[in-house]
């Protein structure tokens, strides 16, 4: 006997392998003497309907390969059964004659009824196959509260992490499924873009303690709801609801998981619901990545330690933010650098084997201690934790880029963008790779692909001016500096008009003395309001370098170096740089980061 462990349906047949109600795996059951069935009645087959499957071992049969035989029950011989009530109250003596001269009739009416209800079957009522790729789209806000978006922002970013513990299960990760959050878009059209098999939607509301979240799974070729959930919940409850959220999302998924898989999908990395939701607020400010939101972003993520001491994962927020925040506004590296590998390490402390942590340090190895070969090590433990964590391996790729390992570069990135095909920071990565390869053509298309799908970032534009500003295309490396500038540093409308009057004065090298001297405008100002105010030099140095200037360059770069500058770490491999690198004392630099020459 075998059965369903899904409807508890009992099934007599052993050549049976998955449940005709719902396509669940029949587990083994209990076995009865051979020949004997509930009736007593000795026969070689069971009384009930006898399903065989033509499926190929180990594959779910769709209905189109399931054979049914007569419900018939074979009665010992010289005993005559009973004859029945038909629908038409005639006994079975009385129909017989009828019933023999319309069985041509019925046979070429079943024939039809078992064609139409098998090709019905087979498109309504097949088992479902195990889905290998899912996108968790932004869970919608339905509070009617903006402070409530941390919520449904965080419980989908939390549903990703925990699905993507699932082994071969391809999950889009968090950057590429909020490039749709307020979209109206089909299932089938994500499906098609993101080339996955299911979407999982959720709608979020709270009032007061009381949450509400509604969940739908959804095929995205037939558009057909695999299964849907509502839960009510008291916020209290948070911490739990994920974790069954999880481990249901992943039965429905037909996942076949080890019990140790199971502990990592629905595994908790706190108790404390308190300590969960400021950890969700850290992250919503995290990634919004402005100086503010940075700021507060830290303030959460030290909320979440107060909470509970124990969180790891809140150590591991807290050492990304204060990594990212001296990229940001006028935060001191040497400051905020050693705080964010005090906090990495204190997560691994905690917990050993959080992927995150170890990302986080090895970035941080990388952009403050210069250290690529610790560096590797850390987010090659990281890839190994958590293989499906597409910032551990754009990271990677960063330290060979940085080493001038082209091909190991490019090998990590594509590894990074296969997982977050639509984030930002991997597609401008990935040009830059490129780029280094001497492909200049094919990273121009590539930072331009990442502008088209992300048009207000800063960073792809200031490296595709770069790579026009090599070919000798200066009006269109004049034309991205310009936005570039704009997005990321706000300058007045009249300093925008003072370098397009440069340029078309003097050419491109007007352009750039033009932005030397809007650039140390702008420090002068910082230190008359405040003199001990942190003043990033890398920039400026690249600036100088562009000049042709390399005692300036020099000076600004040895600045940028004694205050730990993350940008160091790329010394070698930027662009404006180049001209410097016949130099001795740009090898001389490169010594003293301790880079190999």
């Amino acid at each position: 006997m075998k059965r369903c462990p899904e409807c508890r349906r009992d099934y007599y047949d052993d050549t049976l392998l998955y449940c005709l109600d719902d396509g669940n795996a029949l587990l083994e059951g209990p076995r009865s003497e051979p020949g004997a069935i509930a009736t007593g009645f000795t026969t070689d087959e069971p009384q009930t309907a006898i399903l065989h499957s033509t499926a190929a071992p180990g594959e779910a049969p769709t209905r189109a390969q399931i054979l049914t035989t007569e419900q018939t029950a074979v009665l010992p011989r010289g005993v005559e059964a009973e004859p029945r009530e038909s629908l038409s109250g005639l006994s079975e003596k009385q129909s017989f004659s009828a019933h023999r001269a319309a069985k041509p009739l019925i046979a070429v009416v079943v024939a039809v009824v078992v064609l139409i209800g098998g090709f019905f079957g087979y498109k309504y009522f097949a088992p479902t196959k195990q889905i290998e790729s899912i996108a968790v789209m932004p869970f919608v806000n339905e509070s009617g509260n903006a402070d409530v978006e941390y919520l449904s922002d965080g419980m989908t970013e939390t549903l990703i992490s925990s699905l993507s513990n699932i082994p071969n299960l391809s999950v889009k990760a968090r950057s590429t499924v909020f490039y749709y959050k307020g979209k109206e878009i089909s299932p089938k059209k994500i499906g098609e873009e993101l080339k996955v098999q299911a979407v999982l939607f959720g709608r979020v509301s709270q009032r007061g303690d009381d949450l509400k979240l509604s969940l739908e799974l959804v095929n995205t070729e037939t558009q057909d709801v695999i299964w849907s959930e509502q839960y009510n919940r008291k916020q209290s409850d948070l911490v739990s609801l994920q974790s069954e959220i999880a481990k249901t999302v992943s039965d429905k998924l037909r996942s076949k998981l080890t019990a140790t898989e199971q502990e990592r999908v629905s595994k908790t990395n706190t108790t404390s619901s308190e300590a969960q939701q400021l950890y969700l607020r850290g992250r919503f400010h995290w990634n919004k990545r402005t100086t503010e939101d940075f700021q507060k972003a830290r303030e959460y993520f030290q909320q979440a330690i107060a909470a509970d001491p124990n969180y790891a994962l809140a150590y591991a927020g807290l050492a990304d933010t204060l990594a990212l925040m001296p990229y940001y506004g006028a935060f001191r590296p040497s400051e905020y650098m050693p705080l964010a590998k005090q906090a990495a390490q204190k997560a691994l402390e905690i917990d050993p084997n959080l992927a995150e942590a170890h990302a986080s340090l090895g970035q941080i190895l990388t952009n403050y201690d210069y250290d690529l070969k610790g560096a590797e090590r850390e987010l090659k433990r990281a890839i190994e934790l958590n293989p499906k964590y597409p910032s551990a391996y754009q990271w990677l790729a960063e330290v060979y880029h940085f080493s001038e390992n082209g091909d190991q570069a490019l090998s990590e990135i594509n590894k990074a963008v296969e997982l977050d095909p639509l984030s930002m920071v991997i597609n401008n990565q990935k040009g830059r790779v490129i780029e280094l390869g001497g492909k200049r053509d094919e990273a121009i298309a590539q930072f331009k692909k990442t502008v088209e799908l992300f048009p207000d970032a800063a960073s792809p534009r200031n490296n595709l001016s770069d790579v026009y500003e090599a070919k000798g295309m200066y009006s269109e490396a004049v034309e991205q500096r310009l936005i570039q500038i704009k997005l990321l540093f706000g300058v007045s409308p009249e300093n925008i008009k003072d370098l397009q009057l440069a340029f078309e004065k003097d050419g491109y090298k007007g352009f750039v003395q033009k932005q030397i001297e809007i650039q140390l405008d702008s420090q002068r100002s910082s230190l008359a309001k405040d003199k001990n105010a942190y003043l990033p030099a890398f920039r400026i140095a690249e600036t100088y370098a562009r000049l042709e200037d390399k005692d300036k360059a020099f000076e600004y770069l040895n600045k940028a170096y004694d205050q730990r500058e993350p940008q160091i770490a790329e010394l070698k491999i930027r662009l404006p740089l180049s001209f410097l690198q016949d130099d001795p004392r740009f090898k001389e630099l490169v010594r003293k980061v301790g880079f190999p020459e």
